[in-house]
């Protein structure tokens, strides 16, 4: 025993000499200490070859930037495939997503999803300082994962997609490629590359397969998202410019001057918070969902307007933290008045999809309040929410878009009253009666862990805006019931023919068919995350505090 330690001594102390020359000055310990490469090489050079667990761990991490190298190659892929393979192409390929994430998740420590940890980092435009660069730490990782689930449901709600079905699965692919890049990326001209290229794909999604004013809903929401785009590129020029650098650990320790920040902040927010549905911004969404086929209306509420709230903090929080403190108390009106307003019109809404598609700003406006409190608790609800969001706003869209339009051939309130659709499709009916009740709250679902962590979190700085968002709250639960009520509860009327297993027909239309093992498979899917995290809440926010609390707009 005292014969290795004395071996130990020696190793250190033949080694000091080393260390010192290595250690950083006073000018150079910004970009040492931040550098995980620098950290890396003085770790193998003092102490040896790194412990196995330290390199397992890296190659995890490594491991989780293949999420979006699969995507791109699925999608390009399914241009050569015959038709034939396309939609089990997409499925292989989401699954594989969905499965990297799992495993990043379960694998890798806490400790080190505590900090944006890079991953891959390669010159790509060395004269202008882009790299191509992608980290993770514990909200990065807590999206890709609902990313994850959202593209897998998607897809297998999408499985009976006749028309065109290489290109539609093309779109739906880049789209979620796309996604991942942005929750992936570490530079700030790359982050904004994956965030504008999203656009594309999601406007031929809704304008080729779209169904209710579908180029009208496509425009706007293309219009919307370059609109938001350009601030966010203004935004980026200000940051490069001023920092000389696009590295985001290295501006997220830079410091802006507080003239700066006063308006370069509002305008990089203001650019994202448009695609997160913020009010009065927010109109591109209902009409988008309407418009979009249910892969795209699941994809819009599940990921892309994540993407919005994710950049607000990622970015503009986190590079322009005075700024943001200055304007902290205006997102938190918009916040509370999206709550609620986005929640009262969607009381006298009668298109199931209008309603769900206003529900989606309500929920998002929880997510905004919560960052505009910026505790570490409030800032870690918001992270929740935009994962339970994502995954019940899908299941909420596939049961309107898939399970009861094709059968049924409307979304009017009223008709589907007088179908008593809960004799008729009971599996669609349990599923709703899940996603409602996880959309209202109810506890045991991740609704409620998400929403009682922001307003316990948002208490201290907000306390009205928490009693505001009560009412808001109630508003979610009447236009929450009202639709279940009305879509699968109602009376059925006498001059309809009801079939046992079938939706009600009219005598001569006997076209219906029940629920398909795809759409089972999808709803099951979502139901179980909703459920997990709900019931053990502890598996994610374990992973998103640390992460939160290491950002700089909290010290």
């Amino acid at each position: 025993m005292l014969s290795s330690i004395a071996k130990q001594r020696a190793v250190w102390g033949a080694h000091a000499p080393l260390v010192l020359a290595m250690g950083p000055l006073p000018s150079r310990t910004f970009s040492a200490t931040h550098d995980p490469h620098i950290r890396s090489l003085l770790t193998r050079r003092v102490l040896g070859e790194e412990p196995k667990r330290t390199r397992e761990a890296r190659a995890l991490r490594r491991m989780i930037a293949w999420t979006i190298y699969i995507t791109f190659g699925g999608a390009v892929l399914l241009l050569l495939l015959p038709r034939t393979f396309a939609r089990w192409s997409a499925l292989l390929t989401t699954i594989a997503g969905l499965i990297l994430g799992l495993i990043a998740l379960v694998r890798t420590p806490i400790a080190d999803l505590a900090h944006f940890t890079t991953i891959v980092r390669a010159p790509w435009v060395p004269a202008l300082g882009m790299n191509y660069h992608l980290a993770i730490d514990g909200v990065s990782l807590t999206m890709v994962l609902v990313t994850g689930i959202s593209a897998v449901s998607t897809v297998l709600f999408s499985w009976d997609v006749e028309d065109r079905q290489n290109e539609f699965f093309f779109w739906l692919l880049l789209v979620v490629a796309g996604c991942y890049g942005v929750f992936l990326s570490a530079d700030l001209f790359l982050f904004f590359a994956f965030y504008e290229l999203v656009i594309v794909p999601k406007y031929f999604l809704i304008a080729v397969f779209g169904s209710t004013n579908k180029e009208y809903g496509a425009m706007k929401l293309t219009l919307y998202s370059f609109f938001g785009g350009i601030f966010v590129f203004i935004g980026v020029l200000i940051a490069y410019v001023t920092a000389g650098s696009l590295d985001l650990n290295q501006l997220s320790q830079f410091q802006f001057s507080p003239q700066l920040q006063s308006w370069a902040f509002p305008v990089l927010f203001l650019g994202f918070a448009v695609l997160a549905g913020i009010w009065p911004l927010h109109t591109w969404a209902p009409t988008g969902h309407v418009a979009a086929p249910t892969a795209g209306s699941m994809l819009l509420a599940g990921i892309v307007m994540k993407l919005g709230s994710y950049a607000g903090l990622r970015v503009a929080m986190n590079l322009f933290p005075q700024g943001f403190q200055m304007w902290s108390k205006w997102i938190a009106f918009l916040a509370v008045v999206g709550i609620v307003y986005a929640a009262a019109v969607a009381l006298r809404q009668r298109d199931l999809k209008f309603v769900i598609g206003y529900s989606s700003v309500s929920h998002m406006g929880f997510v905004l309040l919560g960052l505009a409190a910026a505790t570490a608790l409030s800032v870690s609800g918001a992270v929740l929410q935009m994962f339970s969001h994502g995954v019940i706003a899908a299941l909420l869209f596939a049961v309107a878009g898939r399970m009861i339009y094709p059968r049924t051939h409307t979304r009017e309130l009223d008709a589907l009253a007088g179908m008593n659709l809960s004799r008729a499709l009971p599996f669609a009916a349990f599923t709703f009666v899940i996603a409602a009740a996880a959309s209202m709250g109810i506890p045991g679902f991740s609704g409620f862990a998400a929403e009682i962590t922001i307003l316990i979190g948002a208490w201290k700085t907000y306390p009205l805006a928490v009693w505001i968002t009560g009412a808001g709250m109630v508003l979610v639960a009447a236009f929450t019931l009202r639709a279940l009520k009305q879509s699968f509860f109602g009376e059925a009327e006498a001059g309809v023919l009801v079939q046992e297993g079938h939706v009600a027909l009219d005598p001569d239309w006997n076209e219906q068919q029940s629920i398909t093992a795809a759409e089972k498979c999808g709803a099951c899917l979502l139901m179980f995350a909703t459920l997990a995290v709900g019931l053990y809440p502890k598996l994610l926010l374990d992973r998103i505090m640390p992460a939160v609390e290491a950002m700089r707009f909290l010290k």
